[in-house]
């Protein structure tokens, strides 16, 4: 691969009690990537997404992180990546300035004006001074998305970041997703219920079914060879591995 590889994940295996989790998953993601990362719920974006930012351990298979073993060299692996899993967590009796104020004590280094900058990113500059238990849950998913860019991270780990938003909010969201990814070079690895909002802004897929990659690749590439919106290629697939009728040309895979 000509490009830096950011996140190198390799046979990734994680059995729970209850018999789900993922089996064998593995995938690359080049710096500047926007990777849209698909499936039903259940299926095990959130188990791959925790593996990767070192919250979960699996049971077999590496995580590597700008070439950091995130088992073995958590700090060095994490140190330029933000995360946001599942949902926002804060403080509810502070404010978000007092929020992200906490979250940058993390990195010793970064200018107190960088607080306000990501507070302007995300919208929130009007707010700063509100508790976040007066939020609503869009404004809290935001704070949360704040806080993960707080460091000025070159790979963003978010799942589901569109959760609670607005339309306006998630267009907001959009938009600045592609300006950090064009601009700034920062790298994405999201997942999203919200497939058709995506379509725009990933250059690369991965659908997960049932805890296995089934599709993995260019989303162009892919594009071109199914003749497909993302939303019905990804319903083209799930179907297919569920027993439907298969379509031949969606079966394209670029890994390039």
């Amino acid at each position: 691969m000509s490009e830096e590889t950011v996140l190198d994940i390799e046979g990734l295996t994680k059995r729970y009690r209850n018999n789900r989790g993922v089996a064998d998953v593995s995938l690359r993601i080049a710096r500047g990537d926007v990777y849209g990362f698909f499936g039903p719920n259940g299926a095990g974006k959130s188990t791959v997404m925790k593996i990767a930012a070192g919250l979960v351990r699996a049971d077999r298979g590496s995580v590597r992180l700008f070439g950091f073993d995130v088992a073995e060299d958590y700090e060095r692996a994490m140190r330029r990546v933000g995360v946001l899993i599942e949902k926002a967590e804060a403080f509810e009796y502070m404010s978000a300035y007092k929020n992200l104020e906490l979250a940058a004590r993390l990195y010793p280094e970064l200018p107190r004006t960088r607080i306000d900058e990501v507070l302007e990113l995300t919208g929130l500059s009007a707010s700063k001074r509100e508790k976040v238990g007066h939020f609503s849950l869009g404004m809290k998913q935001r704070l949360g998305i704040a806080s993960a860019l707080i460091g000025r991270p070159e790979l963003l780990i978010l799942d589901e970041p569109t959760n609670g938003l607005d339309i306006e909010a998630t267009v907001d969201l959009r938009t600045l997703i592609v300006r950090l990814a064009s601009e700034e070079r920062i790298t994405f690895f999201l997942s999203s219920h919200l497939i058709s909002e995506m379509e725009s802004i990933c250059n690369r897929i991965g659908i997960i079914q049932e805890g296995r990659i089934i599709r993995e690749g260019s989303w162009q590439s892919l594009k071109q060879a199914s003749g497909q919106s993302l939303e019905s290629y990804y319903m083209s697939q799930i179907r297919s591995e569920r027993g439907g009728e298969t379509n031949g040309a969606a079966q394209a895979i670029d890994r390039q």
